[in-house]
């Protein structure tokens, strides 16, 4: 359903997406939502993409100017701080959310918000920035970008990160520690589902997610291939799309696998939904690549929302949720052996493969439902606005 529109009482937050929306972007999609109906929602974008995936009520449109390629291509060959919007998109940005009487500006992406720096520089609404993972790392962290992200820092009246470890990485980015706070993502509706490793026919392991490199799925595929010597019911289901693929089929054809892994494509929620409700163990292990640390990876969270065990790294914002033995299993970064002993102990063990999957899911549940987060958004928006509580 789209996203509803409170009553003209509620205020107004406006949301900027550079793009809206991409495919993997449904957790963005979901906050916006759940802003509703103490607050109305408002995006601001420059292109927009799958609306009818993403619906929202409250939408502009600003174009990009077509000279931006100009001041990308001088960033790239001169280095230098980041390329920003032009005084012209700036001021249509501006007039877009006075007239939607916009009381709060929330930036997705830390990265997006240093290009917007003429923007935020107009405005005399409070601005907020979120970090959602990879934009903690790359051009961000690179000393030819200090000014620009030290005057977003200066201009937010708050920053947010998806975890505490990733709030951290922000404030190692000079982001003042008053200013920074942890809001979680929202979970959808899920079901619970009862299950065990059944006696007879596949047993299926699962992972989903971009194919890129912080994932893990090298570590993956190494771990299930010394499974699959001592259990030959064992399939292992990756479910994505990214850079790394033509390299995970070249591992999985080395390792001799290739009959027991399937590679699922990029799949909708209703598909992927099907798969989680299918699968017995779900596998994530995180890792640390050129400072991308990831902050609470969505789909581990969905799969521990529906009772399905997971095993995944202390790497990030993870270790704030699972809690190793107790309602899921932890093991280090880059470690096939250790992955592939922590599912073999579920296997082999009915009774905490099933108390793994039910304290799970309730963690997920208590700390990242709607309501849990909605409370959160109206706090933090209603504070930085000067609104009473």
């Amino acid at each position: 359903s789209c996203l509803g529109l409170s009553s003209g009482d509620a205020p107004v937050v406006a949301f900027f997406c550079a793009t809206y929306l991409k495919p993997e972007m449904h957790h963005v999609h979901r906050q916006i939502g759940a802003v509703a109906p103490a607050w109305r929602p408002f995006v601001l974008a420059q292109k927009v993409e799958n609306r009818g995936s993403f619906p929202v009520d409250a939408l502009a449109v600003v174009s990009r100017s077509p000279w931006r390629f100009l001041a990308r291509a001088r960033e790239r060959r001169l280095g230098g701080g980041p390329w920003q919007i032009t005084r012209s998109e700036a001021r249509r940005m501006e007039a877009a959310l006075r007239a939607a009487e916009a009381r709060v500006l929330h930036v997705f992406f830390g990265n997006v918000a240093v290009h917007l720096l003429p923007l935020l520089e107009r405005l005399e609404i409070p601005v907020v920035v979120s970090f959602h993972g990879a934009d903690v790392a790359g051009a961000i962290a690179t000393p030819a970008y200090a000014a620009a992200r030290g005057a977003v820092f200066a201009r937010a009246a708050r920053v947010v990160a998806r975890s505490a470890a990733l709030a951290e990485g922000v404030r190692a980015l000079g982001c003042p520690a008053d200013k920074l706070g942890v809001l979680r993502t929202a979970l959808p509706e899920l079901e619970f589902v009862a299950r065990e490793v059944p006696a007879a026919g596949p047993i299926r392991l699962v992972q989903a997610g971009r194919f890129v490199p912080k994932k893990g799925y090298a570590t993956s595929l190494a771990a299930f291939a010394a499974l699959a010597t001592r259990h030959p019911r064992l399939t292992f289901t990756l479910a994505g799309a990214g850079p790394l693929e033509g390299e995970l089929r070249a591992q999985a054809q080395a390792l001799d696998v290739v009959d027991r892994v399937e590679f699922a494509g990029f799949l909708d929620q209703v598909a992927l939904r099907g798969l989680l409700d299918s699968a017995h163990v779900f596998l994530h292990p995180s890792e640390t690549v050129g400072g991308d640390v990831e902050g609470v990876p969505n789909a581990l969270l969905e799969a521990m929302a529906t009772g399905l065990p997971v095993v995944a790294t202390r790497h990030g914002g993870i270790v704030e949720v699972i809690e190793d033995g107790v309602n899921g299993r932890l093991c280090p970064e880059r470690d096939p052996a250790a992955l592939a002993a922590a599912v073999e102990s579920l296997l082999n063990d009915s009774a905490q493969y099933a108390r793994l999957a039910l304290a799970g899911s309730e963690v997920v549940r208590a700390q990242f439902s709607r309501e849990a987060v909605a409370r959160d958004l109206d706090a933090l928006y209603r504070g930085v606005a000067g609104l009473p509580v």
